[in-house]
């Protein structure tokens, strides 16, 4: 468990570390190249002994579950999701936070009320609208999310018909600026089109308004 300098939460918890996405502009696999906290970053590692950590935090805290992994990635074996939910079970006090590019896993479990259900968008792409639609219908009765970021496009699109009905749904949505040597400078229409009654804009991106 790590405090952290993200707006949106109060700690890191990280009991996976690796991903096999291969998103080119992945900060944790920079970060690991720099540490070394695994060998591999395409070959996840999980740490059991990781998952009594939120039990040590007492005050009520929002914890960022795997921001050095996708949770429900492919690869990631269901007994490993399965311990980490149980740990959100055990520990009501907390909101867990997960966050996926692939929602459609969610529907293999099932989530305490304390946990919110997250989906990265970073661009429109050809089953975008179709993850959107997921991550409505697989929540339930949990607090859901989109994070934005890094911004790298137009998001127009994901705002009308269809999945735009399911886009009110979603109970927040987070926008960031990809950041970093060679980072991409969101353009103002970028930002101006993702339209909802909740938006939290992260200091990263505040200056593009």
């Amino acid at each position: 468990m790590n405090k952290t300098k993200i707006e949106w939460a109060d700690y890191t918890w990280n009991p996976v570390v690796g991903c096999k996405h291969g998103c080119w502009y992945c900060f944790a696999k920079r970060m690991n190249d720099r540490f070394k906290w695994i060998n591999k970053w395409t070959e996840p590692k999980f740490y059991p002994k990781r998952l009594i950590n939120p039990s040590k935090v007492k005050k009520p805290s929002k914890i960022f579950v795997c921001s050095m992994a996708d949770l429900f990635g492919e690869w990631v074996k269901k007994e490993w999701i399965q311990k980490i939910i149980q740990v959100a079970e055990q520990n009501p006090h907390h909101t867990f936070q997960f966050l996926t590019k692939n929602p459609r896993r969610y529907f293999e479990f099932v989530f305490p009320k304390n946990c919110w259900l997250g989906l990265t968008i970073d661009e429109v792409k050809n089953d975008t609208n179709t993850k959107v639609n997921m991550l409505k219908v697989s929540s339930f009765s949990n607090y859901t999310f989109i994070s934005f970021e890094p911004l790298l496009g137009d998001m127009t699109q994901l705002f009308h018909g269809g999945v735009g009905e399911s886009m009110k749904r979603i109970n927040l949505l987070i926008v960031g600026a990809m950041t970093g040597g060679g980072a991409i400078k969101p353009e103002k229409e970028w930002i101006d089109s993702i339209k909802h009654k909740n938006i939290f804009y992260k200091n990263n991106i505040k200056k593009y308004l």
